[in-house]
């Protein structure tokens, strides 16, 4: 009697009590998943629904086979999974080390590709195995604090923490792409001699394979099964202007002034947190916000708009809470007291699981914001950062955190996205701290969190942008000069701060924002008057140089609109993200793959930034098969070669790839 059955255009295998299913998600792609429970949950996760598609099955007598476009997978009898390309290549295969069939592999160590390992209580621990290629590169899977880019050997928490956003898609040189379509809390190790994906609390595998012949089409498969950004409104293509944190109505209003009074450019102003009178009342507190529709009316007639922070913290004395407690709408704790943030107040985070409460949260938020003109929000807070990250300890609408929690923020990107396109909004953007698989189709644009304000950190955000984009987040941006702490008056973070700013000019989001030093005290005892303020954080508050400086490049970000426009359009046509390794564009120049330190910013840009205090010359890679003009000097290289290239504290080095039509400075 065969294992193996066909149901539609999808491929079993039942064995004892695993049932194995393979069938076809999307252009040249395979979605596998296996459980030991009775039925297959139909949860698609981070995953759309997709029309069916041509595939071939065909079943022998020692193995099965299933084909989609240019990606083949192989079942054993045994049960070992191998993926195959069009040309017949092994992409990627499970390990296995057992005596289950001596014909394939015969090994005394009895260890399975898929092992589920049954937890007290419920659910599996769950261990994914594959053979590991010594030689292959890995990129993606999200934003984690180290100056790596290629993540072959590393491993990684499946886990969301501030500054830290897991997003399981990994992109490889052999070929392939792989998401882990699994929400709940774990590690994977790219080891030298074995790759090994782990769910702590699972109910069973869930994963996505896709085969093409260069990044640009394994990203846009990626894409076409979990979703693209929506098309960013022109405001998003300029300068957005933040600090922690503007106190006063009238503060924020003297900043806007001055920047139009300076004829300088920008787009966006920020009201950070705690303007509210408790968190979870989500409101201005109007003690120091007195008037929020002047404010947005003197702001627009500007040309400026209005962004305002969120938090998804529920303070036990907010006029929210009973309701929402009676309602189920809080996370709860499995041991302990119920508090799962203590900043300033006992506070629970709402439920982002939860339908009911995200329609909850948002009809406050339109009433309070929306309605007043605010249209573009900051949602702090997104991993959620609980006080102590023991993931176990907290249980959702959906599930125990343990199994689900990694969905966290991409629901709470969606409560306010729902919301807003139910008003009648197109283009939606909302910056959010965290994200998850899928988050970019709900209008996520994504920082990197609270970060260290040095140059060390700046080389850890360059990775993460690129890994960020390769793993389908195209909107991403820091804090320019980074949150914690620097001094504007210290002649080396004034330093910092100018390379940052360049660089930042070259982000899909030009966002200047940080906690600087020295603060100012609190305004009052209550509401939105508890917190402190960080020094002066404007684009003069530098000095005279850097004031040039920045002036400069905002202008030159200002030239760049239309070339960035087309750049968001590719983004939200296709999932192209705009920040990309040399590799993505020249996948077939291997030297490329090598290089850590420069990027591309749409096909056109080379930009190459200085992340070392004091270096005012750097070797910079310009890929074969095209010509590179210095967009300072004008002198034009021939690819495929290093070069040293100069880099005053004026400028970082950036070259035009054949003569594109680009007005930079």
């Amino acid at each position: 009697m065969s294992v193996f059955r066909i149901d539609g255009n999808r491929l079993i295998r039942e064995f004892d009590s695993e049932q194995l299913w393979i069938e076809p998600w999307g252009d040249h792609s395979l979605r596998v998943r296996s459980t030991y429970l009775a039925t297959m949950s139909e949860e698609d996760w981070a995953l759309l629904p997709q029309s069916d598609s041509d595939v071939e099955i065909n079943i022998e007598k020692e193995q099965a086979y299933i084909k989609n476009g240019k990606i083949q997978a192989k079942i054993t009898n045994s049960g070992k999974v191998i993926f195959y390309n069009q040309e017949n290549k092994v992409l990627l295969q499970e390990f296995v080390r057992n005596r289950k069939n001596i014909k394939e592999f015969c090994s005394a160590l009895k260890i399975d590709a898929r092992e589920f390992k049954s937890n007290l209580g419920g659910g599996f621990q769950l261990t994914q195995r594959f053979e590991s290629n010594p030689n292959e590169k890995l990129y993606g899977m999200g934003q984690y604090q180290q100056p790596i880019l290629d993540l072959k050997n590393c491993t990684l928490e499946l886990a969301q923490r501030n500054s830290q956003a897991s997003i399981p898609f990994a992109l490889s040189s052999e070929g392939y792409g792989f998401l882990w379509n699994n929400p709940a809390i774990g590690q994977v190790t790219f080891g030298k001699n074995i790759t090994e994906w782990v769910a702590k609390s699972t109910e069973q595998l869930d994963y996505w394979i896709t085969a093409g012949d260069t990044p640009a089409e394994i990203e846009e498969s990626y894409a076409g099964v979990t979703g693209t950004v929506p098309m960013m409104p022109d405001y998003g293509m300029g300068f957005w202007q933040c600090k922690l944190r503007y106190q006063t109505q009238e503060e924020l209003l003297e900043v806007a002034r001055e920047y139009k009074r300076r004829e300088l450019p920008i787009d966006v102003i920020v009201i950070d947190y705690f303007h509210w009178p408790k968190q979870g009342d989500f409101r201005f507190d109007p003690e120091y916000w007195p008037n929020p529709e002047a404010m947005i009316e003197e702001l627009d007639e500007m040309g400026i708009k209005l962004m305002v922070s969120i938090w998804p913290t529920v303070d036990k004395k907010s006029e929210n809470y009973e309701e929402m407690l009676q309602k189920g709408y809080l996370t709860r704790t499995e041991k302990g007291i119920r508090i799962t943030h203590d900043f300033l107040g006992n506070t629970l985070y709402f439920d982002s699981t939860h339908p009911g409460a995200r329609k909850y949260v948002w009809e406050k938020a339109k009433k309070n914001y929306y309605d007043k003109g605010v249209e573009i929000f900051w949602l702090d807070e997104a991993e959620p950062e609980y006080n102590v990250y023991d993931f176990e300890n907290y249980r959702y609408h959906i599930g125990p955190n343990a199994q689900v929690g990694n969905i966290y923020p991409m629901m709470f990107s969606k409560a306010f996205y729902d919301g807003m396109k139910e008003a009648g909004q197109e283009k939606i953007v909302n910056l959010v701290r965290c994200a998850w698989a899928g988050s970019q189709r709900y209008g996520a644009l994504v920082w990197s969190g609270d970060i260290d304000s040095s140059f060390e950190s700046l080389k850890s955000q360059f990775t993460i942008g690129l890994n960020m984009g390769l793993a389908g987040i195209p909107w991403w941006t820091t804090d320019i000069g980074g949150f914690h702490g620097g001094d504007p008056n210290d002649p080396d973070f004034r330093e910092c701060m100018i390379r940052w700013f360049q660089y930042g000019a070259f982000c899909p989001v030009f966002r200047l924002h940080g906690d600087r030093e020295p603060h100012s005290e609190p305004l009052g005892t209550s509401g939105g008057g508890l917190c402190p303020s960080g020094a002066d954080n404007e684009v003069w508050s530098y000095g005279e140089k850097a004031y040039s400086i920045f002036k400069r490049y905002m202008l030159m970000r200002e030239r760049l609109r239309p070339y960035i426009t087309t750049l968001m359009q590719e983004a939200h046509e296709k999932g192209t993200p705009l920040m990309r390794p040399l590799f993505y564009d020249f996948p077939s120049d291997s030297e490329s793959w090598n290089v850590e330190d420069a990027y591309m910013f749409g096909p056109e840009l080379l930009i190459a930034p200085v992340m070392n205090h004091g270096e005012r010359t750097r070797r910079v890679y310009l890929p074969e098969g095209a010509e590179w003009t210095d967009a300072h000097s004008g002198v034009k290289h021939e690819g495929g070669q290093f070069i040293e290239c100069e880099a005053p504290i004026e400028n970082i080095p950036v070259f035009i790839k054949d003569d594109a039509d680009i007005a930079l400075f």
